[in-house]
C-alpha cells in the first residue's frame, strides 16, 4: 500500500462530533464520534445515504465548519487551529460547488488557479489538458456558467480542483449528474490524478460500484457514524453468507439493515 513508512497520515480525525439546531429548535447531530485515517497515497471510499453524514464530514475537513469537539489533522498540521495552513494542501469538490455563473467556465477556472498563485499562463494550458480527460468540450469554456447543464457544471468543478495538484482531494459525489460516459471519464483521472500527483483521496458516494472501483477502503456510514471501515473485499468477507461473497450494495443492506433508499428516507425523517 501506497504511504507505509511515512508517519505523518494525510488526514487523521479523532472523535468527530458535529449537531446542528433547526428552525424549531430540534437539534440534529450530523456527526457522532467520526475517528478516521487516510495514509498518503490513499483513496478512502464513505458510502452512505443522502443526510447520513458525509457532506458535514467533508465541509469539517475542509475548515468549512467547526466541530463541537474531536481534532482534525491534514498531513500532521491542526486543521481546527491552522485552517488556512491545512487550506493550501487540500481541495474539495462538491455537488452544491458554486461559481461566479455570469462568468465562464475559463474565467471561474482562471480565477480559481488565481487563488492558488497559479498565473493565467500557467493555468491554461493545463485547463485544456484536465477537460480533455474529464470530456468537457473545450470549445464550450467561454460560455457563461449559467448556460451550462449541471453536469458540465460538475466538471467545471472537478476541473478547479484538479488544477493545483492538491495533496489532498475531498470528492463529495463528484460524479452526481454526470451521464455514463462522463462518469467513466471522471473516474478514470482521478485515478490519473492519484498516480501522477500521489494524492490522498477521500471520496463520499452512494455509487458502490464507484466506490468498489476506485477506492483501497470503504467506510459505511449512517446516522453520522461510520459504522464499517475496512477493504472492499474484506468488508465483503464479513457479511458472507454460504460461501458466496456479496456485492457492496448487500454489505451496506447487512451492515445498516437499510437499502440505501430506505435508509435516505429514514435520514430524512430525523
Amino acid at each position: 500500500m501506497r504511504g507505509e513508512g511515512v508517519l505523518v497520515e494525510a488526514l487523521r480525525m479523532r472523535g468527530v462530533r458535529k449537531r446542528f439546531r433547526r428552525r424549531r429548535g430540534e437539534v440534529v447531530c450530523a456527526l457522532e464520534d467520526v475517528s478516521l485515517e487516510i495514509r498518503r497515497g490513499e483513496v478512502v471510499g464513505i458510502l452512505g445515504p443522502n443526510g447520513s453524514g458525509k457532506s458535514t464530514l467533508v465541509r469539517v475537513i475542509s475548515t468549512l465548519v467547526l466541530p463541537d469537539s474531536g481534532s482534525v489533522e491534514v498531513f500532521g498540521v491542526d486543521a481546527l487551529r491552522h485552517p488556512k495552513r491545512v487550506q493550501r494542501s487540500m481541495n474539495r469538490v462538491s455537488v452544491e460547488a458554486s461559481f461566479f455563473k455570469k462568468l465562464s467556465a475559463m474565467e471561474n477556472l482562471l480565477y480559481g488557479a488565481k487563488l492558488y498563485g497559479v498565473s493565467d499562463r500557467e493555468a491554461r494550458p493545463r485547463i485544456e489538458e484536465i477537460m480533455g480527460h474529464i470530456g468537457f468540450d473545450y470549445k464550450r469554456a467561454a460560455e457563461p456558467m449559467e448556460h451550462l447543464s449541471r453536469g458540465m457544471q460538475q466538471k467545471v468543478a472537478l476541473a478547479r480542483a484538479l488544477l493545483t495538484s492538491p495533496m489532498l482531494m475531498l470528492l463529495d459525489e463528484p460524479t452526481t449528474g454526470l451521464d455514463p460516459r462522463s462518469r467513466r471519464d471522471v473516474q478514470a483521472f482521478i485515478r490519473r490524478i492519484r498516480e501522477a500527483h500521489d494524492s490522498s483521496i477521500l471520496l463520499c458516494t452512494h455509487d458502490m460500484g464507484e466506490a468498489e472501483e476506485l477506492c483501497d477502503r470503504v467506510g459505511i456510514m449512517v446516522g453520522g457514524r461510520i459504522i464499517a471501515l475496512d477493504e472492499p473485499r474484506r468488508l465483503k468477507e464479513r457479511y458472507a453468507s454460504g460461501g458466496r461473497l456479496p456485492d457492496l450494495e448487500e454489505v451496506f443492506m447487512a451492515a445498516t439493515g437499510y437499502t440505501v433508499e430506505e435508509a435516505s428516507a429514514e435520514e430524512g425523517e430525523r
